[in-house]
């Protein structure tokens, strides 16, 4: 994710690497009783969903060093968006003996079988950023505080708008994200919980009619099926009207959303481009808000994540318990599932260069 083609080229071959070192050391045993007993030299699997998506190469990429940095090898697996694909890459690792799991599902309730056999095998899973629902044998979820995410989406829009002042009626669309994944709920309703009471008193006023949850999905956070979806809402719904607002939960959805304003001549003199969010900081949409096209995005620190998801491993694969911060929210239809939620930030024009330039997530000549 986020990254020059040069350095995704880098990431894609620090990856192939470790598939490689993983390929050579999967069938050494050796290592003191004491290495064997914790997992250590053992190897874990790390399931993705695509590779499609420069957050997940990264993803990737990250949980790898934090693992290898701790003594682990790793077998790093990539599902292209396929839920069969993901399930047989998952089997394939359990049939290798990883000592553990951390998972990124594809389709969330897809899962459940495969992961039975992990428990059955006494493989402890993970579950990466997307929880996986209805089953047991899920141990630890990592991920982001979702709803705040949703909460700063909603709360930008309403900043930029000026609605708190009284401003208004403002035109708005709302997006969100797949359908099948779980955390689309939650920045959903995050927003939703800031966004309803204006919509409810017609300051803000959703013209295609579009409000509830399953009216704006966005299958696999597909942007040009986003793009394809705002077209038919700017023809059917503001033929004279115009959009102030889109809630978008993800940047690969806000470009969709963008290409799909520009070819309405949005962004003309005339026609100012509304008030776009998003989500994960990609490249691209950095890019994008410099020039003054997507507005907003939600910053979320996958450094940080890998490193959590790696110490929780680490921490069961030594009858440790690990850090958790959230043993309530997360219920997957068959338990709560412990949690810890790392805190996003909002990023815009005016302070992207304080936390991404120097938080050390791009160089100043990255985002040139």
């Amino acid at each position: 994710m986020r990254t020059r083609r040069s350095a995704l080229a880098a990431i894609a071959g620090a990856a192939s690497l470790a598939l490689t070192l993983t390929a050579c050391g999967q069938s050494g045993e050796g290592g003191s009783k004491e290495d064997k007993d914790s997992g250590k030299g053992g190897t874990i699997g790390i399931a993705m969903p695509t590779k499609s998506s420069e957050r997940w190469i990264a993803d990737g990429n990250n949980v790898v060093k934090n693992l290898q940095a701790k003594g682990y090898k790793t077998k790093l697996v990539f599902g292209e968006d396929d839920p069969d694909q993901q399930v047989s890459q998952i089997e394939n690792l359990i049939t290798q003996g990883v000592k553990a799991l951390i998972v990124a599902a594809i389709d969330n309730k897809s899962l459940n079988n495969v992961l039975q056999q992990a428990k059955d095998a006494d493989i402890p899973v993970i579950a990466y950023d997307r929880l996986i629902l209805g089953t047991p044998n899920v141990d630890y979820y990592a991920s982001f505080d979702n709803e705040k995410v949703g909460e700063l989406q909603a709360n930008y829009i309403v900043d930029k708008l000026g609605l708190k002042s009284g401003k208004g009626p403002f035109n708005i669309e709302l997006f969100a994200g797949s359908n099948d994944d779980n955390n689309t709920k939650y920045f959903f309703n995050g927003a939703m919980t800031v966004l309803k009471p204006y919509i409810d008193s017609k300051k803000l006023v959703v013209r295609s009619g579009q409000t509830q949850l399953n009216q704006v999905t966005t299958l696999r956070w597909d942007g040009a099926t986003a793009q394809r979806r705002m077209d038919d809402i700017l023809t059917k719904s503001y033929k004279s009207e115009k959009v102030d607002a889109v809630l978008s939960p993800y940047d690969g959805i806000s470009i969709g959303i963008l290409s799909a304003l520009k070819s309405d001549n949005y962004g003309s003199a005339n026609k100012p481009l509304p008030v776009v969010t998003g989500q994960d900081a990609e490249l691209a949409s950095v890019k994008s808000i410099i020039a003054g096209d997507q507005t907003q995005t939600v910053y979320k620190d996958l450094r940080e994540l890998a490193k959590v998801a790696a110490n929780m491993v680490d921490a069961v694969l030594n009858d440790k318990k690990p850090e958790v911060n959230d043993t309530k929210t997360y219920d997957n239809g068959s338990k709560v599932v412990p949690a810890y939620l790392l805190e996003p930030v909002s990023v815009d024009k005016t302070n992207y260069e304080k936390v991404l330039v120097g938080g050390g997530f791009y160089t100043a000549g990255q985002l040139k």
